[in-house]
């Protein structure tokens, strides 16, 4: 069990860890800012979930593995070669790598969140689950696009953090039916799957019609 929830959380380290990288390489950050940028995406959500656990100093710092492999992707990211590849391809690919690594770490990080909710308190409710979550899921992304001096994705983009809702939701339902595993493993999906579809059919919640303030 614990085996397979450190793979998990590998996974979605080196994929939030490439999201991270990837929007610093649009921004023409050097190559410090690429691996901080990768880093903070990787364990920035992880920080704020411990911060609202009372847990201090956060697990992210204190046993520091995956912030160690979220750098060292990132900076795999910036070698010549890559850049190159990345530079001739830049259109397409880089929209499509974008969203894969964005949804698998999205999703596998809500559902860390959910996890860490019901085993770090004596008696915790659906609500702060999913809350915390969410958190962990979007926190990071929300810091990096912050850094990038962009929108966050979770104001303007495909259904995002409604798809962290949905997943966080499912996995805390299905925990006492599935088990924590499995009800991670749908949850997960469930984020996953929300944010391709919003991406290929172009889902966005309702905006305003209307200017406002003045504005014409």
């Amino acid at each position: 069990m614990n085996t397979a929830f450190f793979v998990f959380e590998i996974i979605g380290t080196i994929a939030f860890a490439l999201s991270g990288a990837l929007v610093a390489l649009r921004s023409k950050m050097d190559v410090f800012g690429v691996c901080v940028l990768g880093m903070t995406t990787a364990v920035g959500g992880g920080i704020i979930r411990d911060l609202m656990l009372g847990i201090n100093p956060p697990n992210a710092l204190r046993s520091p593995i995956h912030a160690l492999i979220a750098i060292a992707v990132s900076a795999l990211t910036f070698l010549p070669f890559v850049q190159k590849f990345l530079a001739r391809n830049k259109s397409k690919f880089y929209e499509v790598s974008l969203l894969i690594a964005d949804s698998l770490g999205l999703g596998i990080f809500t559902v860390i969140g959910v996890n860490a909710g019901f085993n770090a308190l004596s008696t915790p409710n659906i609500f702060l689950s999913v809350f915390l979550g969410v958190m962990t899921g979007v926190g990071g992304g929300v810091i990096r696009d912050i850094m990038a001096k962009t929108t966050p994705k979770i104001f303007v983009k495909h259904f995002y953090a409604c798809a962290a809702i949905s997943g966080a939701l499912s996995c805390a339902l299905l925990r006492s039916l599935c088990g924590e595993l499995w009800a991670s493993a749908i949850g997960a999906a469930v984020v996953i799957t929300l944010r391709m579809l919003a991406a290929k059919f172009r889902w966005t919640l309702p905006k305003p019609k209307f200017s406002f303030w003045g504005e014409d």
